[in-house]
């Protein structure tokens, strides 16, 4: 009986003594930020469709980088320019339509050379590269007839403009675009792409 109590009343000791090492631990964790690494691997693909398409999908993306730059670049002037306090709605006005003359003679044969899959892969990107959806920046830069035109252009081809960029909808997108050196904005945070075949 005695050997009994006093197992009990070290089992009770062990215990407590353990829960409060344990209360002691509880409030710290540790909490470690890795770098992201890239694993890479030769591709293997389903079938030579797949593949063809994909080539296809990069070439195009190639064809019109430069474009995306510039309208990225365009896309920040005119940004700038519509918050700068200082800025009347007259002289905004005039500088939006100064820029979309520059932008039509320097690019607009270029631009129409295009074919409907690059288009939509320009359009795209440039929601990619803004984090806005196409819709708003010609609601707000154009006006809501143009957006309304082009939206109904682009529904025409299966794409809506009024949507946000979904890195995780476009896979094969943002692993051409990684590899052309265009990692996924900050503004997307961390977001997980998932590629798939």
């Amino acid at each position: 009986m005695l050997i009994i109590k006093k197992v009990t009343l070290i089992s009770a000791y062990l215990i407590f003594s353990l829960s409060a090492v344990a209360q002691q631990y509880i409030d710290t964790q540790l909490h470690v930020q890795m770098k992201p690494v890239d694993i890479t691997a030769k591709h293997q693909w389903a079938n030579d469709t797949i593949q063809y398409q994909y080539n296809q999908m990069k070439y195009y993306v190639k064809t019109i980088l430069p474009y995306l730059d510039e309208a990225v670049v365009l896309f920040r002037e005119l940004d700038n320019k519509i918050n700068d306090p200082n800025a009347s709605k007259k002289e905004t006005k005039e500088f939006v339509k100064t820029k979309e003359q520059i932008l039509k003679e320097r690019f607009d044969s270029e631009i129409k050379a295009l074919n409907e899959t690059q288009g939509v892969l320009l359009i795209k990107l440039i929601a990619r590269q803004t984090h806005v959806n196409i819709y708003g920046i010609l609601k707000e830069f154009k006006n809501p007839m143009a957006a309304m035109k082009w939206q109904g252009w682009a529904k025409i081809h299966g794409f809506n403009l009024n949507r946000k960029y979904d890195p995780d909808d476009e896979p094969w997108l943002e692993q051409i675009m990684e590899d052309y050196g265009y990692p996924l904005p900050k503004s997307y945070k961390y977001k997980q792409i998932i590629t798939s075949n």
